[in-house]
């Protein structure tokens, strides 16, 4: 096959294009300027017969990078799949007729943007090249499950009905985790009256039956090493044996342990053994396997019970839960039918602060409960005292009294805390002092833990041995945007790991989780990337002859994607890596590159804009916009009819962490007038598809106040905002606003 490059450009004068634009004009730039060989116009090009007509010059003129100017790149994805060439796309229907008054007076500047975008595609398209795989690994299907509770299980048993070998590993001697000592479960169907069957029992039967299914009893994992396509584990059981297997992927669902209400005084916990949590009145239906359930002190039949719900959650108290478990209400209700079902005519009460009773079921499940005489009373308990009869002290938040109950045995509601390992940005890591530098600018780092957490995955990663924590020691696996994931690629998290919930909830996260977990090993067999980029090719190159061994690469991926070498130089790991591009942006001497996306990528696109001189009043302002919210904002808005400042020009960015410092320099020095960087959310409740992307940009642009200094220009030239996928009106509006700030403080002093 020939490396000869051949560039072919299209046109679409479909969508209104045609009415708005000189298309003439648009092709006579691209052949002129944009030095296309060829450029051809379609009046429907994402149809079969335009999209035809370029497989065809593909096929028989050998065009080997296209360029299309038509909608938005997010548009018309299946149609433009030309995965055999390199593409770019200019965004001439969302970006510009859509965002831009259809009046006489706006036509000459809505034509210029369109000949710019043409331009900055071009230009784009000469600096590309098409990816190829690594070839770094071969498929390898067999998925690896850490913890052999409910979400363990379902996540083995719903990977091995795909066709996928699993292997469970399980520290305990049994598969089941806690659900494997209760008596009953919340129910999960209508009418939802009466709790129904765990199901432990059929599922650990299914799994011995599966051949797929491999189960570790009494093992643990002693080392993790490689990436997705090619982990290396090794599997220890108790008596000290090794046993090591390679996997395409993992899934972390080692479940959740209780909250320990000993430091709580006034329940009295450990003053009596007639005063027990949840889980362990549990143990106790099951000892009485149908019978009464009596009281461990002294075998006494429970006649009185109390329910005390919230205990340590939802406080701001030290050593106590900052949020709530959500289910403790249902799993009361459960159990005081336990006590109506068994024990006759048991005085059963709930004491609540704040009843929640969450899912499609919830409010018939607290009916069904209230029609079998349980009785339902808010209240704050004050003090729980120990004795023959218990007596529980409490405010009746109703009456707004001080009043009492006595009790034969009191269950108290504890929170699920999460099994995970130690965070790896918690424990301190001996680093030197530019290390040291470079991790503080990385990573907000959170006290040290008050106590010693045993490593689960035991990870050999630069970056610690166990999966990074969100908040409250929960996997980073943000519940909402990126369910599953983690900051380690091809590893998944799933069920209370990543936030407190029952057992169908668990059993629906373990489905979603091996469902990621099979494309992972799928992807990384291909060489392609994960989520968000799922199905990329590229991945960065280092120019090691211009690597100053800064380390800032390695430091800032927030994948754990980049290791150095004993002489100090980056080692890639191409399956763990997002292609973000966030090494390229840490990059201060421009060495980190994509074969479709760098730093000159995208200097090419600022250089090919027509910046016009200061007598023509025209300003310039750039628009990075990361491709996941910003840009999308930005297309949702042309669909809207949202008028944008026809000085504006939008570059979309893998991430504003790919954001390379030199791009602001270099637009600065060429003469525009204001630049707009539109990344997403930071901080705990970040919506950053690559975690530590978008403030990683926020803390390199804090830096740039220097550089406008230095040339004399106002700071205000250059903002750096959050924004979501959502803000259709405001991301506008951001643009416009830098429209009003130039007009304000005037053009650039470069222009002149």
């Amino acid at each position: 096959m020939s490396d000869e490059k051949k560039y072919a450009g299209y046109i679409c004068t479909g969508c209104g294009i045609g009415e708005r634009l000189d298309s003439s004009q648009l092709e006579m730039i691209a052949t002129r300027e944009g030095k296309m060989q060829s450029c051809k116009q379609h009046e429907l090009l994402c149809s079969s017969e335009g999209v035809q007509m370029i497989r065809d010059d593909i096929a028989n003129e050998g065009a080997t990078h296209i360029m299309i100017a038509a909608c938005s790149r997010r548009a018309k994805v299946e149609a433009f799949n030309f995965t055999d060439v390199a593409v770019t796309r200019a965004n001439l229907r969302e970006g510009v007729i859509w965002v831009r008054p259809d009046e006489p007076e706006h036509q000459e500047t809505t034509q210029e943007m369109a000949d710019d975008y043409i331009r900055m595609a071009c230009a784009e398209l000469k600096s590309m090249a098409l990816p190829s795989p690594s070839g770094e690994q071969s498929l390898n299907k067999t998925i690896l499950v850490v913890g052999g509770g409910i979400t363990g299980m379902s996540a083995a048993l719903e990977a091995a009905a795909a066709g996928y070998p699993v292997h469970i590993v399980e520290k305990q001697a049994a598969l089941g985790g806690h659900a494997a000592e209760y008596s009953k479960a919340i129910p999960t169907r209508s009418p939802y009256k009466e709790p129904r069957d765990t199901g432990v029992a059929e599922m650990i039967a299914s799994i011995e039956a599966n051949d797929l299914i491999t189960v570790h009893l009494n093992s643990t994992i002693a080392k993790t090493a490689g990436a997705p396509g090619r982990f290396s584990v090794e599997i220890a059981t108790e008596s000290g044996a090794i046993n090591s297997e390679t996997f395409g992927a993992i899934i972390q669902a080692t479940g959740f342990k209780l909250y320990d209400p000993s430091g709580l005084k006034q329940y009295a916990y450990s003053s009596s053994p007639d005063i027990v949590t949840n889980h362990e009145l549990e143990k106790l239906v099951k000892e009485a396997n149908g019978g009464p359930i009596k009281r461990p002190s002294d075998g006494k039949e429970v006649k009185a019970v109390a329910f005390v719900q919230n205990v340590g959650q939802s406080s701001t108290e030290e050593d106590q839960l900052p949020y709530h478990s959500g289910i403790g209400d249902l799993v009361a209700i459960k159990q005081a039918m336990y006590f109506k079902e068994q024990n006759g005519d048991c005085d059963t009460t709930i004491l609540f602060n704040n009843l929640r009773t969450p899912g499609a079921g919830g409010e018939d499940f607290y009916r069904a409960g209230q029609e079998k005489m349980i009785t339902f009373s808010k209240g704050d308990v004050s003090e729980v005292i120990p004795g023959d009869s218990i007596e529980v002290k409490f405010q009746d938040l109703i009456l707004d009294e001080e009043t009492s109950m006595q009790a034969d045995l009191v269950v108290l509601d504890v929170g699920m805390m999460p099994n995970s390992g130690p965070d790896p940005y918690a424990v301190p890591i001996v680093l030197d002092e530019e290390e040291q530098a470079a991790a503080e600018a990385a990573e907000d780092t959170p006290p040290p833990p008050s106590v010693s957490v045993d490593s689960i995955l035991n990870l050999d990663y630069r970056q610690g041995t166990d999966l990074p924590h969100l908040k409250n020691g929960f996997t980073d696996s943000h519940f909402i945007c990126f369910p599953y994931e983690t900051r380690r690629t091809g590893i998944y998290a799933a069920g209370p790991l990543r936030r407190p919930m029952d057992m169908r909830q668990a059993q629906d996260d373990a489905a979603g989780a091996a469902m990621k977990a099979i494309q992972a090993a799928e992807n990384a067999g291909k060489g392609m990337a994960a989520h968000p980029r799922a199905g990329d090719l590229s991945f960065p190159s280092f120019r090691m002859d211009g690597c100053t061994q800064c380390k800032r690469c390695t430091v800032e991926c927030p994948f754990g994607a980049i290791n150095e070498d004993e002489k100090g130089y980056p080692v890639f790991n191409e399956s763990r890596c997002r292609r973000c591009g966030t090494c390229m942006g840490a990059c201060p001497v421009r060495v980190i590159s994509f074969e479709n996306y760098s730093v000159e990528t995208v200097n090419q696109q600022i250089k090919h804009v027509d910046v016009p001189d200061e007598f023509e009043e025209k300003p310039r302002i750039l628009v990075l916009a990361c491709e996941n919210d910003a840009y999308p904002a930005l297309d949702q808005a042309g669909m809207n009819g949202v008028e944008i400042s026809p000085w504006a020009r939008v570059i979309p960015v893998r991430c504003l962490g790919s954001v390379s410092l030199s791009w602001i320099t270099d637009s600065l020095n060429s003469g525009y007038d204001g630049i707009v960087l539109m990344g997403c959310a930071k901080g705990d409740d970040y919506q950053c598809h690559f975690v530590r992307g978008s403030a990683m940009a926020h803390e390199r642009m804090g830096k740039v106040g220097d550089t406008l200094s230095s040339l004399n220009l106002e700071p205000e030239r250059v903002v750096v905002y959050e924004v979501a996928i959502t803000d259709v009106e405001r991301a506008p509006k951001l643009i416009n606003d830098m429209a009003e700030t130039v007009e304000k403080i005037g053009l650039s002093p470069f222009k002149f």
